[in-house]
């Protein structure tokens, strides 16, 4: 069993006292972290040192030719891989790849499930709902990408197009039946899981970039304006969070706080906040940020950074500790990642892009 040194990065700044993801007894010094599920688990941190390790990697498996997108149980994956029992795709462009499929794949006997295939079709960016009876994913080949969202019971879908909103620019989960996202018609969207399609009252044409949705707030930028602004969907009252340059937000899984990317060349910053934008706490900064995911119980925050570090090019995949406010690296030398929790949170999965091909690998964790 390899040990992780929970120890601060020199391209991780000093950070305040936080634990802003948890709430604190400052006399008992209790945790309460969030649970899958809406429960609660209080962890005892009275008599622990600072910094005290409380995480050791077990092993990290490699899956080579196949991309990780989520998780259906602790043994089960979703995947996106190259599927051969179709033809090459026609364009010339893509004439020597074959399309990429969805499936299942069993950890524990190592079988594949096909959820869905399609002739001159990359599939991918598959994401299930937090009930797991439906699954957003993209299809593409050359330019935009087209989102659809499967029922997982019937395996039919149906793609986020046409009136009102012409067309989805990208789609995230907003709640366990509803998806949003930015349009290609200039303002947001919702679509429901019975196929339900509506622009987003209060921001029409505004051109939007970012579009996530917390509790009763839609967060966005534009464009022209890359400032996080939050939309109120009881009052219709807008509202500047007073963050400049964004490029990501990650809601928490408590709809409580969120994890803000922001580009100020030459450097990219992930900032902590609480649902307002108050309260903030840098995590880390470097040259390049991305793969963020949060873990179901909102103690884990994985992250992929590119950082110059006296000098010397530093790149990996790296997890921040709530309980114990540090960050370490759990691989290097990879990057263009994008990384998922299994429902325990014992195990994540990063899928890397070589420019050529995916592969993924699963980091099995254990915690004290």
């Amino acid at each position: 069993m390899t040990k992780i040194q929970i120890g601060k990065m020199a391209i991780v700044p000093a950070l305040l006292v936080i634990l802003t993801a948890c709430s604190t007894d400052q006399a008992g010094n209790k945790i309460v972290t969030q649970e899958p599920g809406n429960t609660a688990t209080v962890i005892d941190d009275a008599g622990k040192e600072a910094g005290e390790n409380d995480a050791s990697v077990e092993k990290i498996e490699h899956y080579e030719n196949i991309a990780i997108t989520d998780w259906m149980d602790e043994e089960t994956v979703v995947i996106s891989k190259e599927n051969e029992d179709l033809a090459k795709m026609s364009l010339e462009e893509l004439s020597d790849s074959y399309p990429k499929s969805l499936y299942l794949y069993h950890l524990d006997t190592k079988q594949y499930e096909l959820l869905k295939e399609q002739e001159n079709a990359f599939l991918g960016e598959a994401v299930l709902s937090s009930g797991k009876k439906h699954l957003l994913y993209s299809e593409y080949s050359l330019g935009d990408p087209v989102y659809h969202v499967m029922d997982l019971d019937t395996l039919e879908s149906f793609g986020i197009m046409g009136d009102p909103i012409a067309g989805a620019l990208s789609a995230h989960w907003a709640d366990d039946e509803t998806v949003i996202g930015p349009a290609y018609s200039g303002g947001a969207f919702t679509a429901s899981t019975s196929g339900d399609i509506a622009a987003v009252a209060g921001l029409n044409g505004e051109g939007l970039f970012i579009v996530q949705k917390m509790k009763d707030k839609v967060y966005y930028n534009t464009n022209s304006d890359e400032s996080l602004q939050a939309l109120d969907l009881n009052t219709k009252e807008k509202a500047s969070l007073n963050l400049d340059h964004v490029y990501g937000v990650f809601p928490s899984p408590d709809g409580q706080q969120m994890l803000v990317l922001q580009n100020n060349a030459p450097k990219q910053t992930m900032t902590l906040c609480d649902a307002d934008g108050g309260n903030r706490t840098i995590i880390a900064e470097g040259t390049e940020l991305g793969g963020v995911s949060w873990s179901p119980d909102q103690r884990m925050i994985a992250y992929s950074l590119n950082a110059n570090v006296n000098g010397t090019a530093v790149n990996g995949l790296y997890l921040y500790d709530l309980l114990t406010d540090k960050s370490t690296q759990i691989a290097d030398d990879i990057e263009n990642l994008t990384t998922s929790w299994s429902p325990s949170g014992r195990e994540l999965a990063f899928t890397e892009w070589s420019g050529d091909r995916y592969s993924s690998s699963i980091v099995h964790l254990t915690y004290s």
